[in-house]
């Protein structure tokens, strides 16, 4: 005859193993739920959005459609989804530049920690700092000794004011103690053709974007800003080489309106973490210069929290106004 502590723990084991059929039945989901996000085709959000997307409706037995709704930094997308009816069909897949816009932005249409309910982080990345392949500039040192030399003179670029790639800029200025002036764009490939035109001096932006560029050779990589050389650029150092102690790893990571039922949270959260978990696309985001991060909802929204707080030390320290 079973014990007790036998049959409690085979049930629990039988209840698992049933949990996503059983939610299933509950009525979740049962149409497509649309994936959001704010920035341009082929950057790095979207390339990871409809990777997910494909996986994720394999595991939910429902269609995941990825939406574009770009502009103002990703704020378009994150608002719809902050205003959207909190059941489950429309989630957005925030970036690092949801905490930045918490403290640059004057006023926010939504609150960025209150008026959502985060599922889980998915990637986690660092940026390469980058030069056109001509640029004098050989490495991170000499180009930080020029910009000591010639304040306000040695440019970087970004995909807009407020956008996690700005804030890379502002941060090595700040560390180094130099003046770097920021020139923004509008998003796209401009920022990147900036660079190498030789119109703007400094690339701070995704491996996604940058490495095919410094695979032509059109640009040369100075630096990376994870602790140490990021495993598909093991041949560039880190800006930490340079500057002891300098680390920036961004990431991306879904998130549902506040008031989203807990169940259809975790349901999606466990959804996340099983594509995640797949070797095929560990192998893709490694590709695309970044690692897969799952975490809990609670972890995620600790994490905001803390990004939050670090930004506005490096905005003040700055000195940049609050748009």
């Amino acid at each position: 005859m079973k014990t007790p502590t036998r049959r409690s723990f085979v049930a629990t084991a039988a209840a698992l193993a049933l949990l996503p059929s059983a939610r299933a039945q509950d009525g979740y989901p049962s149409r497509p739920i649309q994936l959001n996000h704010g920035f341009g085709a082929g950057g790095n959000a979207d390339v990871v959005s409809r990777l997910l997307a494909q996986k994720m409706q394999e595991k939910l037995k429902q269609p995941v459609v990825v939406e574009i709704k770009s502009g103002a930094g990703g704020l378009i997308a994150t608002d719809f989804v902050a205003k959207a009816r909190p059941d489950g069909y429309n989630i957005v897949m925030l970036t690092g530049a949801h905490t930045v816009s918490a403290v640059l932005r004057k006023t926010l249409p939504y609150d960025p920690v209150k008026d959502f309910a985060f599922i889980s982080t998915v990637t986690s990345f660092p940026f390469v700092v980058a030069v056109r392949a001509d640029h004098p500039a050989r490495n991170l040192a000499e180009l930080l000794a020029t910009a000591k030399q010639t304040p306000d003179r040695v440019t970087f670029t970004s995909v807009g004011v407020g956008s996690t790639q700005h804030m890379v800029g502002e941060l090595l200025g700040v560390s180094a103690g130099v003046k770097l002036l920021h020139v923004p764009y509008r998003g796209g490939g401009a920022p990147v053709q900036a660079v190498i035109a030789g119109d703007v001096d400094i690339l701070a932006d995704t491996l996604t974007v940058a490495t095919p560029h410094i695979q032509s050779g059109r640009l040369r990589a100075l630096a990376v800003t994870s602790a140490q050389p990021w495993p598909s650029m093991p041949q560039v150092p880190a800006v930490a080489s340079v500057l002891k102690g300098f680390e920036i790893r961004s990431w991306l990571g879904l998130a549902a309106p506040h008031g989203t039922p807990p169940q259809v949270v975790e349901l999606l959260d466990r959804s996340v973490r099983l594509v995640l978990d797949d070797p095929g696309v560990k192998a893709m985001l490694a590709s695309l210069g970044s690692e897969a991060a799952p975490s809990s909802a609670a972890q995620m929204k600790s994490m905001v929290e803390r990004e939050i707080k670090r930004w506005s030390e490096v905005v003040a320290q700055a000195g940049i106004p609050r748009q």
